[in-house]
């Protein structure tokens, strides 16, 4: 009973979401008439509002590629891709894996990256709330103890490290600035925090990607920074912590594994 319940499940969702699907046999109205009409009507809404969704989470994919383009790729995401959990803002997350494997858009392929830059601004805007790491927190740790420091990775804390200049060109679109002039295919490594209400996306200088990234990992503040200057003999690891710290990208850190306060 349950197997055959399931089966009719996956048949009408493959139906709801596929244009070209055949409408479920038995589907009827209250009164007793054939639904296919219904159906149909029924199938283009779900179609059409998961549509509009990935069009809210990607407003600079959609603004690159024009709404018309974007539509249609999303339309075939939807077929290809239905939602796995009832939270709609959940839906989407392989959107850029989605970009990256499809052929109409490989001439643009700073796409996929700028898709993931989006996509991690909305997973950081939905984290859990956290307190941000107080700084007056390292004015208290002994000198020789600073090298063994770990932190603990605020909640809503993303890291980016992209091959084209998503980090820009999210920006700039945005901000409702022109791309003029912006190469596309110059890598950049971005933070995505959130020390207030909005998410913010800051650029990382060579070895902050490096610095940032093991930090999120768990590794100490001297492996860290031995990464992050073998990437750039001129990194400034005071700045880089000043900066993390401003940035609220951690809420705790650790000595031996207690937490410092």
């Amino acid at each position: 009973m349950g197997s055959a319940s399931s089966s009719r499940q996956e048949t009408f969702a493959a139906a709801l979401l596929d244009p070209d699907h055949a409408i479920p046999d038995g589907l009827l109205t209250p009164d007793g008439r054939p639904a296919g009409k219904r159906f149909g009507i029924y199938r283009n809404n779900v179609t059409v509002s998961l549509v509009n969704a990935l069009s809210e989470v990607f407003p600079t994919v959609q603004n690159l590629v024009g709404e018309d383009f974007f539509r249609a790729m999303a339309r075939l995401y939807v077929q290809d891709t239905p939602p796995a959990s009832r939270l709609l803002f959940e839906y989407g997350a392989s959107f850029p894996d989605f970009i990256e494997r499809f052929e109409p858009a490989a001439d643009l392929p700073f796409l996929p990256e700028v898709a993931r830059l989006e996509r991690l601004w909305l997973d950081s805007f939905h984290a859990a709330d956290a307190a941000p790491l107080d700084g007056a927190v390292l004015q208290r740790v002994a000198p020789e103890q600073l090298a063994s420091l770990t932190f603990v990775r605020h909640p809503a804390t993303r890291l980016l490290r992209a091959q084209h200049a998503a980090v820009t060109i999210m920006a700039r679109d945005r901000a409702g600035e022109p791309l003029d002039g912006l190469d596309p295919f110059v890598a950049e490594d971005g933070l995505i925090t959130r020390p207030a209400y909005d998410p913010e996306i800051r650029h990382l200088p060579t070895g902050g990607a490096d610095f940032v990234g093991l930090l999120i990992e768990g590794h100490t503040l001297g492996e860290a920074a031995g990464a992050a200057l073998s990437a750039d003999p001129g990194f400034n690891l005071p700045a880089a912590i000043s900066a993390i710290i401003q940035a609220g990208a951690f809420s705790k850190v650790l000595f031996e594994g207690m937490e410092v306060s």
